[in-house]
C-alpha cells in the first residue's frame, strides 16, 4: 500500500471513508430485509401478485433492535382494503371451488375390452 500509515489525519479520513460506507451497507441490509419481510407477509395474506409491493408505501415498517420487522402486519391489512384485487379471493363470477385432486388409479380389468385386458396381462407377466 502507498498510504502512510502514521499520518493521523490521513488515518481519520479513512476512518470517516469506512464509516460512511458501513452506514451506506447497514441501510441497504435493512432495506432488503424489509423487503423480505414484506414478501413473505404478503404471501401469508394471500397476494396474488407480489409485484403489487412496489405499490407500497413502506415508511410505516420498521426494524426493531431484534431485526423483527414491525408494521408489516398491519400493512397488508391496509393493502387488502384499499387495493383488493391484489389478493386472491372468492370470484364474482364463479363461486363453486375446484374439485380436489385424486391420484390416477389403474383400469381395472373389469372395466377393459379383452384385447385390453391381454396386453395389461402380457405386460404385468414381463416384469415377473
Amino acid at each position: 500500500m502507498s498510504e502512510d500509515t502514521t499520518d493521523p489525519a490521513a488515518l481519520e479520513e479513512r476512518a470517516v471513508a469506512l464509516e460512511r460506507r458501513l452506514a451506506e451497507i447497514e441501510a441497504t441490509t435493512n432495506a432488503r430485509l424489509v423487503r423480505a419481510e414484506l414478501k413473505a407477509e404478503a404471501v401469508r395474506a394471500g397476494m396474488v401478485d407480489l409485484d403489487g409491493l412496489k405499490l407500497v408505501d413502506t415508511a410505516g415498517v420498521t426494524l426493531n433492535a431484534q431485526g423483527e420487522v414491525e408494521g408489516a402486519a398491519g400493512l397488508m391489512r391496509e393493502l387488502r382494503r384499499a387495493k383488493p384485487w391484489l389478493f386472491g379471493g372468492a370470484s364474482s363470477s364463479s363461486s363453486a371451488s375446484a374439485p380436489p385432486a385424486q391420484p390416477p388409479r389403474p383400469k381395472r380389468a373389469t372395466e377393459m375390452s379383452f384385447e385390453e385386458w391381454q396386453a395389461a396381462r402380457a405386460e404385468m407377466l414381463r416384469r415377473r
